[in-house]
């Protein structure tokens, strides 16, 4: 009720033990906060704050035009009501490594669990658009340098994203990853990687966890979560795909209402106020304080219930 009981601490070190066990975690993209309890409820093993999900909940494209204080917020959002931990999308960590670390650390502020921080140009972009730029490796190790100097909790997960496999081919971008370990990385995100034998390749090469991100109409193709774990990926984020299909439902709803005047034929689509309610969990609500919460939760199978 009301947020997440269990502290910010104890998710980043059980985010850190579960890096290690050799299972692969599973962390869809929350596109708010309600969406992020699904998440929870449905059992997967953490919650992604995506900079694209960011961008475009704010009607910007994914090019760099948030500002820090705008994807903390839109982080501590997610982290006040799930006990799962979020992995955030830091972009190139806001400019230099002195804001760097200033993200890192009002990330831990906002209750993160860790985030990953890229080697592109700033202004960046989407990675898997083309005409993207790389920082020097001496740059973007700066970068990774300050961010793990500057966290206060040491199981906060510093993670390297390089976009070099598009620019600078396979070989180059993983002498890349190798320099970021060397520079504190405790993860790394290898992004547009082609096919399973790209993955095989970093697999082999880099001795830290691996993320793989699984992002529709992208240049890596839709693989399996056991496909993954045989290659030994590490974790695998499921970035927009939430926001995608909510928003695929919302155009057809609003579609539906233009063209025949009410919502009659997509309310069996719609999850019904009883389910809402039950998300919420209303019920815990209206038993802390009966005087102030005394409304009447709908029964799932109740007239009224949506």
């Amino acid at each position: 009720m009301l947020g997440a009981a269990r502290p910010a601490a104890a998710k980043r070190r059980a985010f850190r033990e579960a890096l290690g066990s050799g299972r692969l975690l599973r962390f869809p993209g929350a596109f708010n906060a309600l969406s992020a309890l699904l998440v929870e409820e449905l059992g997967f093993d953490g919650v992604y704050v995506s900079g694209a999900v960011v961008a475009a909940s704010l009607g910007l494209p994914d090019i760099g035009l948030t500002s820090m204080t705008e994807v903390a917020s839109f982080a501590q959002q997610i982290t006040r009501v799930t006990e799962l931990p979020a992995l955030v999308d830091a972009d190139t960590g806001f400019g230099e490594p002195m804001n760097v670390a200033r993200t890192v650390q009002e990330l831990e502020d906002r209750g993160a669990a860790g985030c990953h921080i890229e080697d592109q140009v700033m202004p960046k972009r989407c990675g898997h658009l083309d005409g993207k730029s790389v920082v020097g490796v001496a740059e973007m190790s700066k970068r990774l340098r300050a961010a793990v100097e500057a966290r206060r909790d040491a199981d906060f997960v510093v993670c390297a994203r390089t976009d070099a496999r598009a620019i600078e081919g396979l070989d180059a971008a993983i002498d890349r990853a190798k320099s970021y370990v060397d520079a504190g990385a405790d993860m790394i995100f290898a992004e547009a990687l082609q096919d399973e034998s790209e993955f095989a390749a970093f697999r082999r090469e880099i001795d830290v966890p691996i993320l793989a991100n699984m992002t529709e109409f992208g240049k890596t193709p839709l693989l399996s979560a056991e496909t993954l774990e045989s290659l030994g990926v590490n974790l695998v984020i499921y970035p927009v795909t939430l926001l995608r299909l909510a928003m695929g439902a919302v155009e057809a709803g609003l579609r539906e209402i233009a063209a025949k005047g009410n919502q009659l034929g997509v309310v069996e689509k719609m999850q019904t106020r009883a389910r809402l309610y039950e998300l919420l969990d209303y019920e815990a609500y209206n038993r802390f304080d009966g005087e102030i919460f005394n409304f009447r939760v709908p029964s799932k199978g109740a007239d009224d219930g949506r």
